[in-house]
Formats: C-alpha cells, sequence, structure tokens
C-alpha cells in the first residue's frame, strides 16, 4: 500500500501506510509521547513501538496509520492520532491492533476513524476480525470498543511484587546457569524461544529482526538475560528487564520473559529460573552484578491460572490489567 492511502473522516484524515516518512514517524511517537505522560502508561506495547521506530522500512504484514486533522500530511502538530495493524501470515492468528489518540484531542470522536481504517484494511487482506489491545483497560477505549460491538476476548495482567528475592530456588539435577552470548545463542535461543511457546502467537513467532531490535535497545543488558542448559543445550532461560525511573515511578525490574523446553516442563525449572532473575533484580551485590531494585512487574494472561498461582507464590498481586477486543470487520455490530 503506498503512501496515498486515506480515509476521510468529520475533520480527520487517516493516512495508512506500510512505510513512513521520519517526520510522519516522530509525530507518531510525540502523540505516543504525549499520551504516555497523560495516562501514566505506555499507550502502545513494546513491540508496537519498536515497529514504530523502524518504520522507514517495509514489515511484512504491518501497517501504520496516522489520523490528522483536516487533509494534513501527519507530520506534525495536526497529527491527532496513530495505530498499528499487524496481519500475521498464518490465518489461525486474527489481525492485531492498537490505537492512540493524543490527549488533547480526545472527546472530539476522532476514535472512530483509525477504528473503521483499521478494520478496512483488515478485510482488504481477507480477515473477518481483527483483536484491538486496550491498554490499561481505559475506559474510553471500552466505550469505543463497546460502540463496535467488540467481544473482549483476553485478559493480560501485569503483576508486581515488592522486596528482595530472598528464597533459594535450587536448579533441577544436571542444569547448569549462565548468561546469554549475543551474536553466539541467537539462532538456538529463538528455537528455544519458539519451542517454548509454540502455543503463543506473539512470543512463539519472534523472528531474527524482532531478538536484533530489543538486542539493540538501550535496556538491553546480557548479564540480566540467563540461560539454563542441560549437557550443554540450552533448555530454558528467564530474560529480565530494568525500566529507568520515571517522573511516575521509580525504576522498576521486570520478569521480561521466562521460558522451558517442553521436555523440561514439570521439572520445577521454570521456578528455578524465576527466583535466579528476581534475585539478579533485587538483590544489592553490584559486585555480583544485583541491581537492588525494589519492584518487579511481570505480564500474565489471565486464563493461565497456574502461572497466575506460581506468581502469586512469590509475591506478586495484580496492578492493572490490559484487554483485547475482538471486533467484526464489517462493522455489523458496530453502533
Amino acid at each position: 500500500m503506498d503512501d496515498g492511502t486515506a480515509t476521510t473522516g468529520d475533520a480527520i484524515t487517516v493516512l495508512a501506510s506500510d512505510v513512513l516518512r521520519p517526520a510522519q514517524r516522530d509525530a507518531a511517537l510525540r502523540v505516543l509521547a504525549d499520551a504516555q505522560a497523560a495516562d501514566g502508561r505506555e499507550a502502545v506495547s513494546e513491540q508496537g513501538r519498536l515497529r514504530l521506530r523502524s518504520s522507514e522500512t517495509a514489515r511484512t504484514g504491518v501497517t501504520h496509520f496516522l489520523a490528522a486533522t483536516g487533509t494534513g500530511t501527519g507530520t506534525g502538530t495536526d497529527t491527532v492520532g496513530y495505530g498499528q495493524l499487524e496481519v500475521p501470515a498464518s490465518g489461525d492468528a486474527n489481525p492485531a491492533a492498537e490505537l492512540v489518540v493524543a490527549p488533547a484531542a480526545r472527546g472530539r470522536g476522532f476514535g472512530r476513524p483509525l477504528v473503521d481504517a483499521v478494520l478496512a484494511e483488515a478485510g482488504r487482506a481477507g480477515r473477518p476480525h481483527v483483536d484491538f489491545w486496550v491498554h490499561g483497560g481505559h475506559p474510553a477505549a471500552r466505550h469505543l470498543a463497546e460502540r463496535y460491538g467488540a467481544e473482549l476476548v483476553r485478559e493480560l495482567r501485569q503483576m508486581r511484587r515488592t522486596g528482595p528475592q530472598t528464597e533459594a530456588v535450587p536448579l533441577p539435577d544436571g542444569i547448569e546457569l549462565r548468561t546469554f552470548r549475543p551474536g553466539e545463542d541467537d539462532a538456538e535461543w529463538l528455537r528455544l524461544n519458539s519451542l517454548a511457546f509454540a502455543h503463543h502467537p506473539e512470543q512463539g513467532s519472534w523472528t531474527e529482526r524482532d531478538l536484533a531490535d530489543r538486542l539493540a535497545e538501550p535496556w538491553f543488558d546480557p548479564a540480566g538475560f540467563f540461560i539454563a542448559t542441560r549437557d550443554g543445550k540450552p533448555v530454558g532461560f528467564h530474560w529480565t528487564k530494568v525500566h529507568p525511573a520515571t517522573a511516575a515511578e521509580p525504576a522498576l525490574g521486570e520478569v521480561y520473559v521466562v521460558g522451558v523446553d517442553p521436555a523440561e516442563q514439570g521439572s520445577g525449572l521454570g521456578r528455578a529460573l524465576t527466583a535466579a532473575g528476581l534475585h539478579h533484580l533485587t538483590g544489592g551485590d553490584t559486585a555480583a552484578g544485583e541491581r537492588g531494585l525494589d519492584t518487579v512487574l511481570l505480564y500474565v494472561d489471565a486464563d493461565n491460572p497456574a502461572a497466575v498461582r506460581v506468581y502469586e507464590r512469590l509475591g506478586f498481586t495484580v496492578h492493572e490489567v490490559d484487554l483485547m477486543y475482538r471486533a467484526d470487520v464489517e462493522g455489523k455490530n458496530s453502533r
């Protein structure tokens, strides 16, 4: 799709493209920054932000949407909203979308043209439904979802815990722990990640580019990326992350992703890896590379009660939730 594709609504133009010019990308990033400052949370997922920042190059299945007032080009202050749609290669998975309207432009009906443009693009790709993320369960976004008759299909919980990890959880017999080696472990880690998350359409489909994007991020630290091996072969991992302090919150640790080879499931390896990462994040021995953070967060699906129970036993409680709504691309239920 070329940069000229546009859908016009009431005093707003929505431009759709698989590639953004630098000025368009920067305008969209400003919308995201303003929303984060106003809402106290990121308006678009980490994956969505990475794809926006690299939007000068097309990525298969990913479309960017810029909402601009009047007949604007989405390159400056006329940009009042941003959206992103990913149509997966597999026909078994629904396209997923994220949308945000600039705080100063909210309450003026600008969300609907964005939704309509996303639904139209998914329809052109031959997909009957789109899954929309509502981060933090924002009331205005929930109301918009209800106007389209969208069905709530997923609840992703952000859980948090405070205090140091003091319990030592031993590794299963035959398991050794080391840290990730960039450039050496990439291919083997992608293989293991695909095995561990074969049931998970987002995490399990990571590509070399997805991994490389994150290894290039300022927050990446191989000292916090733990690899469990058996006879030298990676069979599990715990990748931790540190969020820098903001005006609203102190620095936070994150259980970024924990994965275990299905052949090791039930051995206690996942719990041991989780504890090792928590100790790295919350321990205060800087000589040992520990970060001394007070609070750690993680994300877990509400329909995974086994994982929820594990995290609750480790002291995690629900902090907020992200919701996913499924809408019909033909707008049959819109009102």
